[in-house]
C-alpha cells in the first residue's frame, strides 16, 4: 500500500473515530451484514521485513475481534445460512457476520480454530488444491522470502533489467514494492516466470515454503470433519482467473472443486476467487461460477452485504480484517458500512 493511500485510510478512520458519523450512518449503510476475510491467523512474529504481515493477524485479537462482534449485536452464521437470509421475505432483526479463511493454511486449524471453538462459531475455509498437494505456488511468499535472503536483485522483466539494492530492511521493502508493482499487472506466467528465478538464486524451493504454511490433504480432510467447519474452493493453482482464457478458468473451478469433494465426502457449494480485485474476477468469471452451480463466490471487493445482492450471489463483497489495521475500533467502524458508502460511491452493489 503507497504512503498516501495508507495516509488517506488512516485520516478517514480517525475522522470516524473522533466524530461518531458512522453510527448516525449504520441504518444506511451497514445492510444486513458482512462476510469477513481472513488469511493468516498466528503468533506476532518481530521483523523490519515483513511486506505480507497485512495478511496475518494474532490469535489474540481474532478472539477479541469475535467477542466485538457479538457485543456489537453480529450473530456469527453459516455462509449457507447467510444466503438464505438474502431470500426475499427472510430477512432477520440484527446483522450477521460470516467467517471466511482463504487458502488452507496451517494456521487456520493450529492457532484460528481453538479460538472458533471457544466462541462456538462456524466458518468457512477456501481451499487452494494446488497448495493441499504442493503443486501451486505462494508466489507473494516466494518473493518475500527470496528478497529476504538476497542482497541484491536483478530481474529482466519485458526486455528491461531490474536492478535493485536489498542489503537493508528499508531496501528490500522497497525492492518488493518495486516488483510486486512491475508484475502484477502484467501475465500471470511472467510473475511466476521472474519470481521463480529469485527464488532459485536465493536457494529456496517452492514446494517447501507451500509445506510448511498449507494444510496437506489429510489435514484438510480431518478440518473438513468439524462441525463448524465448512470447506469451499479456492482454484486448482490459485490462479488469476480474469488473466486466463476461459477453458483455463473452467477447469480451474470444476477440477479443484472435482478433487475437493472427492477428499472430503462433501458437496463443495462455495466459491472464492484467487486475489479477487477487479483485474483478477469480472463479470465473464461471475458468470461462469454461476454457470457452474456454485450456491456464492466471493471476491475481495471491499463492501456489506445488503438485499440487493441476492442478484449477484457469485460475486458477494467481503471484509477484509487487514494485519495492518489491528484495531478493534476500526473494525467496529468498517463494520458500519461507512467506509464502503464513501468508497463505492453509494452504490450498494459495486
Amino acid at each position: 500500500m503507497s504512503v498516501g493511500k495508507s495516509f488517506l485510510i488512516s485520516s478517514g478512520f480517525s475522522l470516524f473515530k473522533l466524530t461518531g458519523l458512522h453510527r448516525l450512518a449504520i441504518p444506511f449503510t451497514r445492510g444486513v451484514g458482512a462476510i469477513l476475510m481472513f488469511h493468516r491467523v498466528r503468533p506476532a512474529v518481530t521483523q523490519d521485513f515483513a511486506p505480507n504481515r497485512l495478511l496475518e493477524i494474532t490469535p489474540e485479537f481474532f478472539d477479541a475481534l469475535l467477542t466485538r462482534l457479538a457485543a456489537l449485536g453480529f450473530a456469527i452464521i453459516t455462509l449457507d445460512e447467510a444466503l438464505r437470509r438474502l431470500e426475499p421475505g427472510q430477512e432477520r432483526d440484527g446483522p450477521f457476520a460470516v467467517l471466511t479463511f482463504d487458502d488452507g493454511t496451517r494456521d487456520t486449524r493450529d492457532f484460528a480454530l481453538p479460538i472458533l471453538e471457544h466462541h462456538q462459531v462456524p466458518f468457512t475455509a477456501y481451499i487452494t488444491t494446488g497448495f493441499a498437494d504442493r503443486s501451486a505456488r505462494l508466489w507473494w511468499v516466494e518473493l518475500e522470502e527470496a528478497i529476504r535472503r538476497l542482497p541484491h536483485i536483478a530481474a529482466e522483466i519485458d526486455g528491461e533489467v531490474v536492478s535493485l539494492l536489498a542489503r537493508t530492511s528499508a531496501e528490500k521493502a522497497a525492492a518488493f514494492d518495486d516488483l510486486y508493482r512491475r508484475l502484477i499487472h502484467g501475465p500471470e506466467e511472467r510473475l511466476l516466470d521472474v519470481i521463480g528465478r529469485l527464488l532459485g538464486e536465493a536457494g529456496l524451493r517452492s514446494e517447501a515454503l507451500v509445506d510448511e504454511l498449507c494444510l496437506d490433504w489429510a489435514g484438510i480432510e480431518s478440518l473438513a470433519c468439524h462441525p463448524l467447519c465448512t470447506i469451499g474452493v479456492h482454484t486448482l493453482t490459485h490462479a488469476r482467473l480474469a488473466k486466463h482464457g476461459e477453458a483455463t478458468v473452467r477447469r480451474e473451478l470444476t477440477e479443484s472443486r472435482r478433487l475437493i469433494e472427492a477428499h472430503i465426502g462433501k458437496e463443495a457449494r462455495h466459491l472464492a476467487y484467487p486475489v479477487g480485485d477487479p483485474a483478477s474476477a469480472g463479470a465473464r468469471e461471475f458468470a461462469i461460477a454461476e454457470e457452474l452451480g456454485f450456491a456464492g463466490a466471493v471476491t475481495t471487493r471491499p463492501g456489506m452485504i445488503f438485499p440487493e445482492h441476492r442478484a449477484h450471489l457469485t460475486a458477494l463483497p467481503r471484509l477484509s480484517i487487514n494485519g495492518n489495521w489491528q484495531s478493534l475500533d476500526m473494525v467496529e467502524i468498517l463494520l458500519s458500512g461507512a467506509p464502503f458508502a464513501l468508497w463505492n460511491r453509494g452504490r450498494k452493489v459495486a
